[in-house]
């Protein structure tokens, strides 16, 4: 039997849950503040997952980002036409398109991802040192359960 000071699995999950929106809100926020950020939170994670891949289809962005395919095709149209992304043809089926992050995208995904770090970093700096240690303990804790065994985010 757990004793009542240790959560279950559905206290963690419920924690989760009210958390992650709100540190993806103020993700989100700064990202549309930052005059650097030169990506949608959208556009962003598609990037994100390119550069963890080293390639997708359209359909795999799609269904990465919750979007409809057309709406996806749109949005890598637009990453490829700023020269973020590039296509090339999958090398066992011609009718499917590869798309890759360019030198341009990854570059501003580091910056993104950098500007985002030091804001969040700021909003943490009031919390104790032993607050701080929980949550690199809790997110370590996290990492097998959310990404593959690469440690790339499923």
């Amino acid at each position: 039997m757990e004793s009542k000071s240790t959560p279950s699995p559905q206290d963690c999950a419920a924690g989760i849950l009210d958390i992650i929106p709100a540190v993806m809100r103020t993700i989100r926020n700064r990202m549309r503040q930052e005059a650097s950020f030169e990506l949608t939170v959208v556009q962003f994670r598609a990037l994100a997952r390119t550069v963890r891949t080293g390639g997708l289809s359209v359909s795999d962005v799609a269904e990465h980002v919750g979007l409809t395919l057309p709406s996806a095709s749109k949005l890598v149209d637009g990453l490829v036409k700023r020269g973020y992304m590039r296509r090339r043809i999958h090398p066992n089926d011609r009718r499917i398109s590869i798309i890759e992050p360019t030198v341009k995208g990854k570059r501003a995904l580091q910056t993104a991802r950098g500007a985002a770090r030091r804001h969040l970093a700021t909003m943490l700096e009031h919390l104790p040192n032993r607050d701080r240690a929980v949550i690199a303990t809790a997110m370590e804790a996290l990492r097998p359960v959310f990404t593959d065994d690469n440690g790339k985010a499923g």
